[in-house]
């Protein structure tokens, strides 16, 4: 921005693409070609084909990625659901009870996910709400970490939002739950839609709080590909992590395209 030479722009953009390059690509490229190899002792992966995706889509891979796809989407309703709330009441009450609600609601981005793990590990392990050995700690310790972006997701589109909108609907004699479902609500659909994306693919990559809770009836697939990589089965994890990866993007895709739907009504 600040170089004006033609030669000063290119090496610019080539010293940008160079950290794309390692940073980003490498890694990405590195993982999909083991994903295909056999063995990988010189500069390039050898013996390529498909055993090892086909292994991670069959058996125990294949039940850990249904897990990990069933967690996202309960994870990101939940988390929708109360974060959308949440924004809605914040948006209402006094500026000191706001700013308590934000540093409420994000006290997980501040702090380490196995933190929370532990925390909901010991919170829900004992009577009356016993969840540990169970599925729904896991689906818990996930809401607990993406509710942070929901809530700020909708709150920030709530701001962007002009009040006219809510002013001209009462004037005309419509009731706050009408004004909530039929122009607060419709206004949200692409926040909305942006925040279970966001929701659904944290979820999908979460390991830090999901190793300290899930039980063996309820492995996710990260979860899976640490236990490949910790056992030596680098090629087998390259595989799951490339399905882990694909599967996230689809999920990103469809639900870009509703939220594009939405915002175009």
């Amino acid at each position: 921005m600040l170089v004006w030479t033609r030669r000063g722009k290119a090496v610019v953009l080539a010293v940008f693409a160079l950290v794309v390059l390692v940073v980003f690509v490498a890694p990405f490229a590195t993982v999909g070609a083991a994903a295909f190899a056999g063995h990988w002792t010189g500069a390039l992966p050898s013996d390529l084909g498909f055993a090892n995706l086909g292994r991670a889509l069959s058996g125990e891979q294949a039940a850990s990625l249904s897990v990990s796809l069933q967690t996202a989407l309960l994870a990101g309703a939940i988390s929708l659901v109360l974060g959308t709330w949440a924004a809605l009441a914040a948006r209402e009450a006094p500026r000191w009870w706001r700013r308590c609600t934000d540093a409420v609601f994000h006290l997980p981005v501040a702090v380490p996910s196995v933190a929370i793990g532990l925390g909901v590990l010991i919170a829900f392990n004992e009577r009356p709400l016993l969840l540990g050995g169970t599925k729904w700690i896991v689906i818990l310790a996930h809401s607990v970490l993406v509710l942070a972006y929901a809530f700020s997701a909708v709150a920030a589109a709530l701001d962007r939002i002009d009040p006219a909108y809510r002013q001209a609907a009462e004037s005309l004699g419509a009731g706050p739950v009408r004004v909530l479902c039929q122009v607060t609500l419709p206004l949200l659909l692409p926040a909305l839609g942006a925040a279970a994306g966001l929701a659904v693919a944290l979820s999908m990559g979460e390991l830090g709080a999901t190793i300290m809770v899930y039980p063996a009836t309820w492995k996710t697939l990260p979860v899976s590909i640490f236990t490949q990589t910790d056992r030596g089965e680098v090629f087998d994890a390259a595989a799951t992590t490339t399905v882990l990866v694909l599967v996230t993007l689809t999920a990103l895709i469809l639900l870009g395209r509703l939220r594009g739907r939405a915002a175009l009504r």
